[in-house]
């Protein structure tokens, strides 16, 4: 008797250590676009990462997005270079959760020396560098083909002026769970793509297609298909600007069939898990 009350203990341990570990699998990526080059991206782990906020003045942004307070706490913020529609509410996010701008270098300079955060929120880092943004979150700054000026409004001036924005860098972006997010920032087609997707290897790609200020939908379909090779990509910088024309039909259309890439064509504040 004694025999089988062990065997039924050690039975009931045993389904309801499964049981447990299913309840504990490991938590989707989810993905939401929120316009242009902005997304509000939260890991396996919980941790949310916005890159390049934009978000009280862009059009296509969902009403509830343009509440900064409304995001949650934010474990990690991204931008890509100095231009209005990439850096404009980063300031005001580092300061709500107490978060530093992760930036290229010399925009962050910049932000330093003319006093518009604490110099803790504004750490320096550039192209190559790896950091640990937060627990499991690793960020790696890569090459981009564009250009990054900081535009301030003097207060004692009351006149915009023109200051050192870096040079324009993309993000590798890696989750507790080795899922790899490349966000391309604002750029050209380049050579070096080849090698950012060979060496990365990343999952998803978040790429320009609007064209103009970047890559055209016909260039961002040729850095997926000969270059990146993702398993999945999002086209953004689209349609907050007249000039930005390019479309995802366009782009879609540009890939053609025969490739292995899944094209999610996102709604701004519709979540796609992966």
């Amino acid at each position: 008797m004694n025999a089988l009350k062990t065997l039924l203990t050690l039975t009931l341990a045993a389904a309801a250590g499964f049981a447990s570990a299913q309840s504990a699998a490991p938590a989707k990526v989810e993905v939401t676009w929120l316009g242009q080059a902005a997304f509000k991206i939260v890991s396996p782990g919980g941790k949310t990462i916005i890159t390049d906020p934009w978000l009280r003045m862009n059009p296509l942004t969902p009403p509830e997005y343009k509440q900064l307070d409304k995001l949650g706490k934010v474990d990690v913020l991204l931008v890509t270079h100095g231009h209005w529609d990439h850096f404009a509410d980063a300031p005001a996010l580092a300061l709500l959760h107490d978060t530093p701008i992760r930036a290229p270098g010399g925009l962050n300079q910049s932000a330093t020396t003319l006093g518009l955060l604490p110099a803790k929120l504004l750490p320096r880092m550039n192209k190559g560098g790896t950091v640990v943004a937060a627990p499991g979150i690793k960020i790696t700054a890569v090459r981009a083909e564009h250009s990054s000026e900081l535009v301030w409004r003097n207060p004692t001036t009351d006149k915009d002026e023109t200051h050192v924005g870096g040079e324009a860098i993309g993000w590798i972006i890696e989750l507790e769970n080795g899922f790899r997010i490349y966000h391309a920032g604002d750029t050209a087609l380049f050579g070096d793509m080849r090698l950012i997707g060979e060496r990365y290897k990343p999952d998803l790609a978040l790429l320009p297609i609007g064209g103009n200020f970047t890559m055209d939908p016909v260039d961002a379909a040729y850095a997926v298909t000969d270059m990146l090779k993702p398993r999945y990509v999002i086209p953004m910088h689209y349609g907050a600007n007249p000039l930005a024309k390019g479309t995802p039909k366009e782009f879609t259309d540009a890939l053609g069939t025969g490739h292995a890439v899944t094209v999610i064509v996102a709604t701004p504040g519709q979540t796609h898990s992966f």
